[in-house]
């Protein structure tokens, strides 16, 4: 064959594959959040989604498959045809959780999806009921001290982000204390509220509203700086944990092997609809800071996590049960 001949293959193929990047998506999309409804992960996706689907004019359809720490929609997502048709919505703590904690994942975590767009970051918050009568970190931190291993933390489960952030702050603070999972955020949020569960550090806004009708009392931030949603809440490194910063991030994913096209079309709207004044105004909401990078930078980013996140599994002694 010429090169002629070749030459014009490849423009023809480059053609078709813009071509179908610009009438993507053609048909309704799915989005599988690995986590249960209520969820932080569950609500910006669903916030995210619902813009992408008026962009479009193609409905985005959440599919909650929860299940092994998240690994189980993962792993759904992970073997999809690399279409764009299916996306996965996941905390990028949690992602690395799972890859840290279990080497016999059904998927490669870094190989076998493609990192497209970070969503927003969502800031998180110590929380305890108030019949604790603990009513800083200073004294949570104490009494962990004074009674070690009769404390207990909740998370949604083993791996995921706010279990890491709690074993982050666990290690930074020096106390001894129990971890306890839960089938879901809401499970977690019930048992913190009647007192079964001594503390949690869920997302600011997902604990908010109960902050402030006083069924949950707030300790101090995870962010470097305090949040305007709690001005008068310190943050856990004013507190006296040096330099403790922390967030749940929450990013898009797709099954690896897609188009150039999709992925640069799919980095591209996510962004649009991260940046438009309703999405911000309902991140707002969430105590949210939107995150915006390219897919490069965002992969990048990703990788950091993951190497972070195995740390503080084999610091903390993190174990699948």
């Amino acid at each position: 064959m010429s090169a002629t001949r070749i030459a014009l293959f490849l423009a023809i193929g480059s053609f078709i594959a813009a071509a179908f990047g610009q009438s993507y998506p053609a048909k309704p999309v799915r989005a599988i959040v690995p986590i249960s409804p209520g969820s932080g992960t569950d609500i910006v996706g669903r916030v995210v989604t619902r813009k992408l689907s008026t962009l479009w004019g193609q409905p985005v359809v959440v599919e909650n498959r929860p299940g092994a720490g998240g690994s189980l929609g993962t792993a759904i997502a992970a073997k999809a045809p690399p279409d764009g048709y299916t996306l996965l919505v996941h905390a990028v703590g949690a992602h690395a959780a799972s890859a840290a904690l279990n080497p016999n994942l059904p998927y490669d975590a870094l190989k076998d999806l493609i990192a497209i767009a970070p969503l927003v970051r969502l800031p998180q918050v110590i929380v305890v009921a108030p019949s604790t009568g603990i009513k800083s970190v200073s004294e949570l931190i104490a009494n962990a001290k004074a009674k070690p291993g009769q404390l207990n933390f909740a998370s949604p489960g083993i791996g995921s982000g706010v279990h890491f952030t709690g074993e982050k702050f666990k290690l930074a603070a020096g106390i001894d204390v129990v971890h306890v999972p839960y089938k879901g955020g809401p499970e977690a949020m019930t048992d913190v509220m009647m007192g079964r569960a001594t503390y949690w550090i869920p997302s600011l806004g997902t604990a908010l509203p109960l902050i402030q009708s006083g069924k949950l009392l707030a300790l101090g931030v995870t962010s470097r700086q305090r949040s305007s949603a709690l001005p008068a809440v310190p943050t856990i490194a004013e507190a006296g944990v040096a330099d403790f910063e922390d967030a749940l991030l929450f990013g898009v994913w797709a099954p690896a092997g897609m188009s150039s096209d999709i992925v640069n079309k799919l980095a591209k709207d996510i962004a649009e609809a991260c940046a438009s004044p309703d999405v911000r105004e309902q991140f707002h909401k969430l105590a949210g800071e939107p995150t915006s990078m390219g897919s490069a930078e965002f992969a990048r980013l990703v990788r950091a996590e993951f190497d972070a996140v195995a740390e503080i599994a084999k610091a903390a002694g993190i174990k699948m049960q």
